[in-house]
C-alpha cells in the first residue's frame, strides 16, 4: 500500500525526533511492503521566520490531502519569553486543529516496568498503570471569546460547548473503553461550571448506548489528586480541552519521562500524530532528545491507517529498547545513547527482530545497524 504522509518537523527538537519516526516508518514499509511518501512543510516559529505566518496556507492544503500528518514540536524562546508578541507559534497549531476539525486528542499513559524507578511516584502506586486520556480539542476556553479592556485591567475568556461537540467526543471514548477494560471516567467541574454540567448530562444520557461500560464522574481537582494517589483505577478518561491539557501533562510523570508520551489528534477526515513534549530548545541540534514519543506517535499513525500488526511491531521495538537500556539521557543518564542511535536501534529491530538481543553489543561498539 502507498500512503501520503505530511511531515511538520516544527521547532526545536521537532526535526530531530521526527526524523527518527520517519526512519522507523521506512523500516516498517520495507518489511511489510508499504510505501510511505513524506512531504515536509512548515508550521510554528520556523514558519513565522520564513513567511511571517505560523501556519502557511500551503501547509493546510498539504495536510488536507494527506493520509495522515506527523508533527514534531512547536515553540521558540523568542516567542515564549515575549508575552506581547502578536504572532505566536502556537497560533499555528490551534488554527490547524480548527481547520482540519481535529476535535479529539488521544493520549496513552503507560507505566513501563523497566522505568518504574524513573518516576518520582512510588512503584507500588504506578505499577500496572495503563490509561488513555480523551481530550476535547477544538472547543472550550481555548477557542472561546477573548476580551481585554481598553485600560488593560480586565480580561475575559469565554468557555462554550454544545451537546454535539460533547457527544462526538464521548462516542469515541466509549468505543475505546469497550476495547479496553470497559471503564470510563468523565472529569469535569460540574459543581461550579455550567459547561461541565452539560458535559455530565450529555455523557450520562449517551452511556445508555454503552451498557457494557462502567461510567463514573470526578471533579477535576479530585481527579488530579487521584492520578497521583492511585492512577491504576483509571482506564479511559474523558474530559474537556483545558482539563485534558493539564491532566495529561500531570500524568506524564507516571511513565518516568515525558519523552515517552505519544498522542493523536483526530477528526472525521484528518488525523495528526505528535509527541506531547515541547520543542525543548536547550537540546536543539545536540542529538540528545528522546525520540520514543515521536516513534510511538508513528505507531498510533499506523493504527489509524489500519496497520495493526505494523503498529504492534513498533511498540515491541520500543519496549525492547527500554529493556536493553538503549535510550537517551533523560532515561539512561549513566550510559545514554543519542537520538539517532535510538532511532537506528528501533529501525534495526524491525528489520531483524530475532537477532536484536544477540547483537546488543554491536550497538555499544558504535554500529548503527544490527547484523
Amino acid at each position: 500500500m502507498k500512503y501520503n504522509i505530511t511531515v511538520i518537523p516544527g521547532d526545536g527538537i521537532g526535526p530531530e525526533v521526527t526524523e527518527q519516526a520517519k526512519k522507523v516508518l521506512r523500516a516498517v514499509g520495507n518489511v511489510f511492503d508499504h510505501t510511505f511518501l513524506f512531504t515536509e512543510t512548515l508550521m510554528g516559529a520556523c514558519a513565522i521566520d520564513k513567511t511571517g505566518n505560523p501556519l502557511p496556507d500551503e501547509t493546510i492544503e498539504l495536510c488536507k490531502k494527506s493520509d495522515a500528518i506527523l508533527f514534531g514540536a512547536i515553540g521558540d524562546p523568542k516567542y515564549d519569553n515575549d508575552p506581547t508578541a502578536k504572532v505566536r507559534p502556537e497560533q499555528g497549531l490551534l488554527r490547524l486543529r480548527k481547520e482540519l476539525g481535529l476535535f479529539c486528542n488521544v493520549r496513552p499513559v503507560k507505566a513501563y516496568d523497566t522505568l518504574l524507578h524513573n518516576s518520582p511516584l512510588k512503584k507500588d502506586r504506578i505499577e500496572g498503570t495503563d490509561i488513555t486520556i480523551y481530550r476535547e480539542l477544538t472547543g472550550g476556553i481555548y477557542f472561546g471569546i477573548k476580551e481585554l479592556s481598553d485600560d488593560g485591567k480586565h480580561a475575559f475568556d469565554g468557555c462554550s460547548y454544545t451537546v454535539e461537540e460533547i457527544e462526538r467526543m464521548a462516542h469515541l471514548a466509549f468505543q475505546a473503553a469497550q476495547k479496553r477494560r470497559k471503564k470510563l471516567t468523565l472529569v469535569d467541574k460540574a459543581n461550579v461550571l455550567e459547561t461541565s454540567r452539560l458535559w455530565r448530562k450529555a455523557v450520562t444520557a449517551l452511556a445508555k448506548q454503552y451498557p457494557d461500560v462502567e461510567v463514573d464522574f470526578l471533579f477535576v481537582d479530585n481527579a488530579a489528586m487521584q492520578l497521583i494517589l492511585n492512577p491504576k483505577q483509571f482506564d479511559v478518561i474523558l474530559t474537556e480541552n483545558l482539563f485534558g491539557d493539564i491532566l495529561s501533562d500531570e500524568a506524564s510523570v507516571i511513565g518516568g519521562s515525558i519523552g515517552l508520551l505519544a498522542s493523536a489528534s483526530v477528526g472525521k477526515e484528518n488525523a495528526l500524530f505528535e509527541p506531547i513534549h515541547g520543542s525543548f530548545p536547550q537540546a536543539k541540534g545536540k542529538d540528545i532528545a528522546n525520540p520514543l514519543a515521536s516513534i510511538l506517535s508513528a505507531a498510533m499513525l499506523l493504527e489509524h491507517l489500519g496497520l495493526m500488526q505494523e503498529a504492534k511491531v513498533v511498540e515491541v521495538a520500543v519496549q525492547k529498547s527500554l529493556e536493553l537500556g538503549i535510550t537517551t539521557e533523560d532515561i539512561n543518564s549513566e550510559n545514554p545513547f543519542s537520538t539517532s542511535k535510538v532511532g537506528d536501534f528501533i529501525a534495526d529491530y524491525i528489520y531483524n527482530q530475532e537477532d536484536s538481543d544477540m547483537n546488543f553489543q554491536n550497538i555499544h561498539m558504535g554500529q548503527s545497524t544490527i547484523i
